[in-house]
């Protein structure tokens, strides 16, 4: 029977059932659902709304209904609404009509609010400890490479000399600018909407306070209007996501380059890459390919929430039940995602002397032969003129400016002696940018130390 069975006065179709009902996927939410149905009871039984002998055999009831779901000894039923009246009618069930006295004070839009709520708040946990996981292994990677050099790109042509434990730590930063985000999200999203009810409150002298207690909220929604229809947290949740995801995309992006015959700067550990069904040399980069998918599917379920959100005036609508689909698929893509990039990452085989090969090719010193001149005295504006003409000659001659001879350099400008050589030498452009957030090994030893220490390693 449904809970409005007393306004109506013909069962529902059949079709609007199938169509109206979310069990399929809100039943994640069980032990939410029942956790914050025991904290419910808890306070109504202490403020004597209901006959404390009734909240101990409801708490009683919910317990024993959340140790059968765990252990598997009860199933789902697929014809339920949703969640929570499946938990009610089982409740009903174990203990007769006191379990009827679980919803006083209640409804199920505030109840929904809570255990979405509640439900994120546990996921967003679990998503930063993945995300704490990743960052020790770019760190770990990051520490064997601080003398690992490779060229640095802009517009995907390669620019200037860093090392390739600086390239991963640019990943480390944005990935805890992402904890941050979740962090911010979780805070706001960790205020107890419960006893807003459908819309309005109660007359009910409810202790909202108690129920926030015991259920670690920080505090309590405000406006009941607002506590039921309030959906924010999700959109905020699934933006965070999202721009988490670009960061895995664009890390995959590179990923897929560097491991192309035409980069080689790694090579992913068989377990990790798949092959062609009928070209036997492909090793194929799906994992890094597939993350790169998925993040449009991300953004998808974030346009998802926006668009669900725009137009509904107060309060709750059933516009609402989509929340759930899309903002679980953005959490369970996300972390499908990080679980699988954490372990390619950490046994991808990185190819130093391909960096270097690359690094020396791409006239990548070019500025430090300009600085090299400024420090001699000549204009900056000069300097590059003549490293320009420099670099052009080396490009006719299929050679580099560390293998061009004195000569040549001194045709162009006198100011060049000998010590150029020493100026122009990849590694110690690295070492000499020391600027704090440079690529010289010490700084990014500190990048990764300051890495660590946020970690609490």
């Amino acid at each position: 029977m449904k809970l409005w069975a007393g306004r109506f006065s013909k069962e529902i179709d059949d079709r609007v059932n199938d169509f109206n009902s979310s069990i399929s996927f809100d039943a994640r939410m069980f032990h939410q659902d029942i956790l914050g149905s025991i904290a419910h009871a808890t306070m109504l039984g202490e403020e004597n709304i209901i006959d404390p002998s009734e909240s101990a055999a409801i708490i009683k009831g919910l317990q024993s209904i959340l140790e059968d779901l765990e252990s598997g000894k009860l199933s789902f039923d697929p014809t339920a609404e949703d969640i929570h009246m499946f938990v009610e009618a089982e409740l009903t069930a174990r203990i007769g009509d006191a379990g009827k006295r679980l919803h006083t004070a209640r409804s199920r839009n505030d109840q929904v609010a809570l255990d979405i709520r509640l439900y994120l708040r546990d996921e967003i946990d679990a998503i930063s400890s993945q995300i704490k996981m990743l960052l020790g292994t770019l760190c770990d990677q990051a520490q064997q490479h601080i003398h690992t050099v490779m060229p640095g790109y802009t517009h995907l042509q390669r620019a200037q000399p860093i090392t390739f434990g600086h390239h991963l730590m640019a990943y480390a930063q944005m990935l805890l600018r992402d904890l941050d985000r979740l962090q911010d999200t979780r805070r706001r999203m960790n205020v107890m909407p419960l006893g807003s009810c459908a819309l309005a409150g109660t007359t009910y002298p409810l202790n909202r306070q108690r129920v926030a207690q015991l259920l670690e909220f920080d505090s309590v929604t405000l406006n009941s209007l607002d506590g039921v229809s309030d959906r924010d947290f999700c959109i905020e949740l699934a933006s965070a996501i999202s721009i988490l995801m670009m960061h895995l995309s664009r890390l995959s992006e590179e990923m897929i380059l560097w491991c192309s015959w035409e980069f080689k700067f790694i090579e992913l550990d068989d377990a990790f890459a798949t092959g062609s069904s009928i070209m036997p040399q492909k090793k194929n980069p799906d994992v890094s390919e597939l993350v790169r998918g998925k993040t449009g599917r991300v953004y998808g379920d974030l346009m998802t929430l926006l668009s669900m959100m725009k137009n509904l005036p107060l309060a709750y609508n059933k516009d609402m039940q989509e929340d759930k689909e899309a903002i679980f698929d953005a959490v369970d893509t996300v972390k499908l995602c990080l679980k699988t990039v954490i372990p390619m990452l950490d046994t991808m085989k990185v190819l130093p002397q391909n960096m270097r090969k690359a690094a020396a090719k791409g006239f990548i010193n070019a500025t430090d032969a300009a600085d090299y001149l400024v420090r001699k005295g000549l204009p900056f504006r000069d300097a590059y003129k003549i490293t320009g003409t420099l670099v052009a000659q080396c490009i006719a001659q299929d050679t580099t400016l560390e293998e061009l001879p004195l000569l040549q350099y001194q045709q162009l400008c006198p100011l060049f002696e000998a010590d150029v050589y020493e100026a122009i030498n990849l590694e110690k452009c690295v070492s000499g940018r020391t600027v704090i957030g440079g690529p010289a090994p010490q700084r990014v030893l500190e990048q990764i130390e300051a890495v660590r220490r946020a970690l609490g390693q």
